[in-house]
């Protein structure tokens, strides 16, 4: 008897969302299967891959960035053209960690400034994030999501504290694409959906941000919501769940003691930037084979793989 292969088949897709304009222009989502389940049916857009800079020089960032961007790391639009010149990735994430009000507090109108400057220098998609203060973060996204009107970026992220301000300037005002930040899950992934496209955000403007941690940092509760959320907008057509996801693997990678401890501290685990690329690597792994439609890591050697497992899955 022939070997006949089940098929899986879902009655929801996830929805195509666009960044960035020109050729270089980005799609996530469009799926109607689970990751790289050709098998099954159409898998959509291929997962995509960015690079996070940052407005300010990286002082928290450890000795080998340092090194890497020790020419450029002063300037954001130096630095921004030099990572879409030398690292391969899709687009890139300009965090704003300068106008943390914790720190150097920059105002809002000269961070606007700045992003206005490296959107104009690069030729693919920015993706912005602010400071994590959500009430600095709501005036810091007002201001840039006008300076840089006409250039299509992603804002991350709306949380339930400034998703009106946020969504109002960046999703609508300027029609960018908004950011759905939520925690690990599922209720919260869809009631921040809900509340965005009940303020007059376009479905297809919003990208779901539901959460990451760093592998071996209690990653499989970000397995489970990821999963739970697919199979919700595939099994159940549920369209408020319908949305691609980005993940920021690089803000947690980023801090957690394996990935950044020198040498001198744990001399046991050997080289630190050999650490921060598998902790990345293994990290966003698991977020694309989950269902993430595009990830944020910081090391070039990071991206390099990423892409290459993208490439021979897809």
């Amino acid at each position: 008897m022939a070997f006949k292969m089940s098929v899986q088949k879902y009655s929801g897709k996830v929805s195509e969302v666009e960044i960035g304009t020109g050729e270089k222009a980005i799609k996530l989502g469009g799926e109607h299967v689970l990751p790289f389940y050709s098998f099954d049916g159409e898998v959509g857009n291929s997962p995509k891959v960015g690079i996070q800079i940052l407005d300010i020089y990286p002082d928290s960032w450890t000795d080998a960035y340092k090194e890497m961007y020790k020419d450029v790391a002063n300037d954001p639009v130096e630095w921004a053209k030099y990572v879409e010149a030398n690292s391969g990735a899709d687009f890139i994430c300009l965090k704003f960690d300068g106008a943390d009000p914790n720190g150097l507090d920059k105002a809002p109108e000269e961070c606007a400034e700045v992003a206005k400057n490296v959107v104009e220098a690069i030729s693919v998609p920015l993706v912005i994030a602010g400071t994590g203060n959500h009430d600095k973060d709501a005036k810091l996204f007002e201001k840039i999501a006008q300076a840089v009107d006409g250039h299509n970026c992603l804002f991350m992220s709306a949380v339930e504290d400034n998703y009106k301000a946020v969504g109002a300037s960046a999703g609508m005002a300027y029609s960018h694409k908004v950011g759905a930040e939520s925690s690990v899950d599922i209720n919260l992934a869809k009631q921040m959906n809900v509340l965005l496209t009940q303020l007059g955000v376009k479905s297809e403007n919003i990208v779901m941000n539901v959460g990451c941690s760093a592998v071996g940092y209690g990653y499989e509760y970000v397995a489970s919501t990821m999963d739970r959320i697919r199979l919700a907008a595939f099994g159940q057509n549920d369209k408020s769940l319908q949305m691609p996801i980005i993940t920021p693997v690089a803000f947690e990678v980023g801090h957690v003691k394996e990935a950044i401890a020198p040498v001198e501290d744990e001399p046991d685990w050997g080289c630190p930037e050999q650490r921060t690329i598998a902790m990345e690597v293994s990290t966003a792994a698991s977020c694309l084979v989950g269902g993430s439609n595009a990830v944020i890591l910081r090391h070039p050697k990071s991206i390099e793989t990423i892409k290459t497992l993208v490439s021979e899955l897809a």
